[in-house]
Formats: structure tokens, sequence, C-alpha cells
């Protein structure tokens, strides 16, 4: 093993971090138009039950730290509006962070940080999304037209301007697109997951068979209650939303390999429906230092124990969880069944098939991950147990700090002590967090 790439020490928190509650809306599904709320609407559907249920104010936080990629044009630092608009006092700093699709979870890391070095007792993170609402923006050359026009003072000068514009102009850049795209590469998200299928041989039954049961294992923990951190969310027109509505309960393997493939025309393998889907959504949890859960008397879900950041080839993006994790399973010398659940975000279901792949392949354990022999085969019924991206969607900004929520219920629910958290990132990058249950 390389000395860049030793895992070293067991990196231990100068003070303990404990999460001690958290709470997410539905995932909402994205359906062609703006949803019914907006990225700091859905930050409040989720954070103001959150707080009403604790024995300390608002204005007892220390900080606040939220994760968003694609704000509003009216939510520039969406964690200080959100701090405000829920009576945080106007001292508490708020900041928001942006690290693709684990933006969630660079807000919890932050938030950590803070608390094991003193910095803050009580820290409200998370993240949102609103990827419906994402902007649709003019080109550049209609822009410059624009100022031309505002500058066209006189009727000869705004005729002239006017002869000057073009039908092309009005074709709008959809932000959404741009933002799924890598410009360093030239591909877009699914386009690397074409790549994991083809280096690792995963077939279009094998993502098809996996995007069924992240339907089937989601209507399950539907049924059986087993979402408890969702808080119902009510429009402006009396319609309430108690549950996340991408929920397939009907596929199969059947049905899903009736779906052209959308990345890689016409002989791709990845589809919308092995793909994450375009979502709407926020998830906040609030972390404490072990003063702070004393002096409230706080209930404490589980510790925030160890985090790695990792990059890559941003072609194969999607293998960022296995860079992220090995370090931590290296750094505490655990194997994978020292992990009771895991959870990796569903981007594409080949994308998480490949990481399961990537970790039992001697050659990519000891060229890419440099470890020796290989990790092993990871247990997939201690996998997203209740489903994951494919079923109820990936809202970019949230998904790092759902997972962790769910995760530590997954643990309490099961009666089990150690969870590990990751995702793959746009851009070659990858995250990943250690909790367990006190």
């Amino acid at each position: 093993m390389s000395e860049k790439k030793r895992p070293g020490p067991v990196r231990k928190m100068v003070r303990p971090v404990y999460v001690v509650d958290g709470a997410r809306t539905p995932f909402l599904k994205a359906r062609g138009k703006p949803g019914p709320f907006s990225a700091s609407n859905l930050a409040m559907g989720a954070g103001r039950p959150l707080l009403a249920r604790q024995p300390f104010a608002a204005g007892d936080l220390d900080e606040a730290i939220m994760g968003c990629v694609m704000p509003g044009p009216d939510e520039a630092n969406i964690a200080r509006l959100l701090a405000l608009r829920l009576g945080c006092d106007k001292h508490i700093p708020a900041w928001t962070v942006q690290r693709n699709c684990a933006s969630g979870l660079q807000a919890l890391d932050c938030a950590a940080q803070s608390i094991a070095y003193g910095r803050a007792d009580l820290v409200l993170a998370g993240g949102v999304e609103s990827m419906s609402h994402a902007p649709v923006l003019l080109a550049e050359k209609m822009v410059a037209w624009l100022s031309d026009w505002a500058r066209a003072r006189t009727a000869t000068a705004k005729l002239k301007t006017l002869g000057q514009l073009r039908p092309a102009y009005f074709k709008p850049i959809i932000a959404l697109l741009r933002g799924l795209s890598d410009p360093l590469v030239g591909l877009s998200m699914g386009q690397t997951a074409e790549i994991l299928a083809h280096r690792f041989g995963i077939s279009r039954e094998q993502m098809d068979a996996y995007a069924v049961r992240s339907h089937q294992r989601l209507a399950a923990a539907q049924e059986a209650g087993n979402l408890r951190e969702i808080e119902t969310l009510y429009d402006t027109r009396g319609n309430f939303y108690a549950a996340d509505d991408g929920l397939r309960a009907d596929s199969t393997v059947e049905k899903l390999g009736g779906l052209k493939p959308v990345f890689d025309k016409p002989f791709g393998k990845v589809t919308a429906g092995n793909s994450a889907q375009v979502t709407d959504g926020a998830a906040l949890l609030i972390l404490a230092s072990e003063t702070a859960v004393n002096k409230w008397d706080l209930p404490v879900l589980g510790r925030i124990v160890d985090s790695e950041w990792a990059g890559l080839d941003p072609a194969q993006m999607g293998l960022g969880p296995v860079h992220a994790m090995t370090p931590i399973m290296k750094r505490h010398k655990f194997q994978l069944e020292d992990i009771d659940y895991w959870e990796i975000n569903e981007a594409f279901a080949t994308q998480v098939l490949a990481c399961l792949a990537a970790w039992n392949d001697k050659k990519y354990c000891k060229e890419e991950l440099h470890i020796r022999g290989v990790m092993g085969e990871l247990d997939e019924s201690r996998l997203n147990v209740d489903g994951g991206g494919v079923s109820l969607g990936h809202p970019v900004g949230a998904s790092g700090a759902r997972i962790v929520l769910h995760l530590l219920h997954v643990l309490e629910r099961n009666n089990a002590r150690r969870g590990m958290a990751s995702l793959c990132i746009g851009g070659g990058q990858g995250g990943a967090m250690l909790v367990e249950r006190i």
C-alpha cells in the first residue's frame, strides 16, 4: 500500500458528536413542471416540526448548515433564510455548502467538526433540493443581445438592435440537464453509469431486477410504517403529501425491460426505470455535543464516528462510495460483516451494483483502492433495506442527510450497532460516514 493511500490511525473526535433527532419531507417526484414547494419551503416543512418537539428553543442553536445545489433566485444562502424563518436568533450564523450529490452529507460533516472542536454544542444540519424548480437560463448570446437592447436609447438604435436578434437566441439552457453533466469529461451522469456497466459486465436484467427490488422494499417499508422520519407537507391549496410518491409498487422486470435506454441510444442499458428519480425533498438533523445532551436531557439516535471524502476519475464517478468507505474500513480494521447496515445512495442501479462488484474484484482493489486481496461480498439483505434513490428519488442536496437519518432509524429498529452511509458524487468524488448507535 503506497504511503499516500495509507488509511492512517483511527481519527478520534476531540468531543463526541451525537445525532439526537431528525426529520425529512416526503420526496416528491418532479413531473415536468415546478412542484408545489420551493426549496426553502421544503426545508421549513421538515425543520418546523423537528424543532417544535425539542426541549430547547430555536434560539438555543449555535449554528445552521444546509446542503443545496440549485437554490432559487430568492434563496441565496438558504441555510440563513431557513434559520431566520425557523426563529433562530439573528446572531446565530448559518451557511450553505455545495458538494453536488453529497451536499447534505457535507453539511453533517461540517456540523460534526464544529461540535467536535468545541465551536458549537447544538447544530441544525441537513440538505434540501427542489429539482423541479431548477432554473431555466437564457443563452449567452441572448443575454448579450438584451444588454445591447437596454443600451439602445434611440428608435434607430432599437431597430438596429432588433434586426440582430436571431431565433436561435431563444433556445433555453436547462440548468438541471447541464448540472447532471460533467464538463471536463463531456459525459452525463447516466453515461458514466453505462461505463461502469461495461467495465463490470452488469446486464440490463441485473439493473432492472435491482430497480424492482428497490421499489418492493420501499413499498414494504411504507406498509410497515418504517419511515417514521417523514413529516407531512401541506400546500397552499389544501393538499397534503404524506409519503414518497415516486413509488411504483407494481414494477416488474418485464415492465422495466420495455423501457428504452436514455443515455446511450440505442444500445445502452441505463433507463429511466433503473435510475434515480428527479425529486424534490429536504432532510434535517440535530447534532449535539455531550454537554448539550446532558443540559437538555436529549435522546440520542446515534453517534457520528468517522467520515471520509475521496476523489476518482469523473468518468467513473459512480464508484465513489468504495473509494470513500474503504479508508474508513481500514482505519477501524473492519471487515464487511462488522457493519450491520449500509446505505449506498442509488444514483443508478448499475452504480450500486458496480460498487459491490469493485469490492469483490481483486484487480480493482489492488490497482484503484490500493489494498491487498478483496474487501469481499457485501450482504445485500443489509443494504438499502427500505429502498433508495431508484424508488424514492434523489434530491441531490438532501440525499446525504436522508441516508444518514434513515440509517440511524434502521439501526434502532433492528437493535443493531453500526452503519455506513455513502454516496457517489458528480465530478468524480465519493463521501462516506460511519455512525454508531449508543
